[in-house]
């Protein structure tokens, strides 16, 4: 796709989508290694199993609003960047996922022919 002025709008700064998305947990992780913070302390805090923080922290399961609560409450980080942050991660995720794209595009072709 390329515009009049000949520059594809995908190549513009403000449009570049990173190659990798960026899961909270791994912001979350930096940020308790940063403050020293165990694991297992954290979790015990927030009332959750050290399995489960680490598979947040890990990127293996998603910051539900519940989560990210928690995560305010005990580490004072705002709950609403890290939901963002997941829903950023899940867009991009979702659109790099090749057989969903083709989904997508067959729904279109159903949906334009009405």
């Amino acid at each position: 796709m390329i515009t009049l002025e000949g520059v594809d709008p995908r190549m513009i700064a403000n449009n570049l989508t990173p190659y990798k998305p960026t899961h909270p947990g791994e912001i979350l992780k930096d940020e308790i290694e940063y403050r020293g913070l165990s694991q297992r302390k954290l979790a015990a805090q927030m009332g959750i199993s050290p399995t489960l923080l680490n598979e947040i922290l890990n990127g293996k399961r998603s910051v539900s609003t519940q989560y990210a609560l928690l995560f305010e409450a005990a580490l004072g980080i705002d709950a609403g960047p890290l939901l963002a942050l997941q829903a950023d991660y899940d867009m991009q995720t979702a659109k790099s996922d090749k057989s969903f794209l083709e989904r997508l595009a067959n729904i279109r072709k159903i949906v334009a022919m009405l």
